[in-house]
Protein backbone atom coordinates (compact mmCIF):
# COMPACT_ATOMS: atom_id res chain seq x y z
CA UNK A 1 0.00 0.00 0.00
CA UNK A 2 1.41 3.36 -1.07
CA UNK A 3 0.88 5.97 1.64
CA UNK A 4 2.35 9.08 -0.01
CA UNK A 5 1.37 12.39 1.48
CA UNK A 6 1.70 15.58 -0.49
CA UNK A 7 4.22 17.99 0.96
CA UNK A 8 4.01 21.71 0.46
CA UNK A 9 7.10 23.24 -1.10
CA UNK A 10 6.52 26.46 0.82
CA UNK A 11 5.29 25.74 4.37
CA UNK A 12 2.99 28.79 4.57
CA UNK A 13 1.51 28.36 1.07
CA UNK A 14 -1.71 26.84 2.41
CA UNK A 15 -2.32 29.91 4.56
CA UNK A 16 -1.44 32.27 1.71
CA UNK A 17 -3.86 30.52 -0.66
CA UNK A 18 -6.61 30.57 1.96
CA UNK A 19 -6.11 34.30 2.49
CA UNK A 20 -6.15 34.83 -1.26
CA UNK A 21 -9.42 32.88 -1.56
CA UNK A 22 -11.20 35.03 1.01
CA UNK A 23 -9.75 38.26 -0.39
CA UNK A 24 -11.01 37.42 -3.88
CA UNK A 25 -14.39 36.36 -2.48
CA UNK A 26 -14.71 39.77 -0.80
CA UNK A 27 -13.72 41.53 -4.04
CA UNK A 28 -16.34 39.56 -5.98
CA UNK A 29 -18.99 39.96 -3.27
CA UNK A 30 -19.25 36.21 -2.73
CA UNK A 31 -19.98 34.64 0.64
CA UNK A 32 -18.19 31.31 0.46
CA UNK A 33 -20.00 28.32 1.87
CA UNK A 34 -22.69 25.70 1.46
CA UNK A 35 -25.45 28.30 1.06
CA UNK A 36 -23.73 29.85 -1.97
CA UNK A 37 -24.23 28.43 -5.46
CA UNK A 38 -21.54 26.27 -7.02
CA UNK A 39 -21.17 28.85 -9.76
CA UNK A 40 -20.43 31.65 -7.31
CA UNK A 41 -18.04 29.54 -5.22
CA UNK A 42 -16.41 28.39 -8.46
CA UNK A 43 -15.93 31.93 -9.65
CA UNK A 44 -13.59 32.48 -6.72
CA UNK A 45 -11.54 29.41 -7.64
CA UNK A 46 -11.45 30.49 -11.27
CA UNK A 47 -10.19 33.94 -10.35
CA UNK A 48 -7.55 32.42 -8.06
CA UNK A 49 -6.32 30.24 -10.93
CA UNK A 50 -6.25 33.20 -13.30
CA UNK A 51 -4.18 35.28 -10.88
CA UNK A 52 -1.80 32.43 -10.04
CA UNK A 53 -1.17 31.77 -13.74
CA UNK A 54 -0.44 35.46 -14.32
CA UNK A 55 1.91 35.46 -11.32
CA UNK A 56 3.70 32.43 -12.70
CA UNK A 57 4.02 34.00 -16.14
CA UNK A 58 5.45 37.21 -14.70
CA UNK A 59 8.06 35.18 -12.78
CA UNK A 60 9.18 33.49 -16.01
CA UNK A 61 9.92 36.78 -17.76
Amino acid sequence: MNNNKSKMVAPNSKEVLSNMKYEIARELGVSLGADTTSRMNGSVGGEMTKRLVELGKSNLR
